[in-house]
């Protein structure tokens, strides 16, 4: 089974990926699509790690430097934690979505 999980009014639901032909997910033809993480209010697109940090420190969400491997966030009040591979050309649409669903209305993973 392959798809992808995707948030909307307050309900979570797997999308199926008819596009996905290979046993490891990745989707093969002319017609792939790159995701990109949107921030919502300005509709800016996710270029680095960087733009990423100044979105999410103005939603509250703070560095967690206890894993040296992962670039980690989280918010004081909350058990929530966002876990991202330190290098971003391996930021995948999983990483995108965690951080849609625990910041509803403010990000979105569109197709390039």
């Amino acid at each position: 089974m392959s798809g992808v999980w995707v948030f909307k009014n307050g309900v979570v639901r797997l999308v199926e990926n008819p596009g996905a032909d290979s046993l490891d997910g990745s989707r093969q033809g002319s017609n792939t699509r790159r995701k990109v993480l949107v921030h919502t209010p300005s509709n800016e697109v996710i270029t680095s790690y960087a733009v990423l940090e100044r979105k999410l420190s103005s939603l509250g969400w703070e560095r967690y430097y206890d894993d040296p491997d992962l670039l980690q966030f989280h918010i004081r009040s909350t058990v929530h934690l966002i876990s991202l591979p330190k290098d971003f050309n391996k930021f995948k649409p999983m990483h995108m979505y965690d951080i849609v669903v625990k910041n509803r209305n403010m990000f979105e993973v569109r197709d390039m």
